[in-house]
């Protein structure tokens, strides 16, 4: 797993603290990796640090991909979390907004 490079976290760590928001974490796996992710994730969990959210996610048919819904107030949270799996793949963390909220925002425009 891994983060993508510094343009990602940079976008991430203009939002201010302490607002929550929602990412979109792509995991791209290394080549032939799936199985000691899974194992690394059975024996020690998702170590994620206090205040990262974990809500969803889905994995490609392939095993090349994984697409985690996460939540969190802080993006340095990523940081401390990608540290402990960036051996196994590279990580890309997207800010989303529900569909919802975006096509209120929209409608103002209409």
């Amino acid at each position: 797993m891994l983060i993508s490079q510094a343009d990602s976290i940079e976008n991430i760590v203009s939002v201010k603290q302490g607002d929550s928001m929602l990412f979109m974490v792509v995991e791209r796996f290394s080549k032939d990796k799936t199985k000691e992710i899974y194992r690394r994730f059975k024996e020690k969990g998702r170590m994620m640090p206090e205040g990262l959210k974990y809500l969803d996610s889905w994995v490609s048919a392939n095993f090349e991909q994984c697409f985690q819904l996460m939540e969190c107030d802080d993006p340095l949270l990523f940081q401390e979390w990608i540290l402990q799996w960036q051996d196994l793949g590279e990580f890309e963390i997207v800010p989303v907004v529900p569909s919802k909220e975006t096509a209120e925002v929209v409608a103002k425009f209409l």
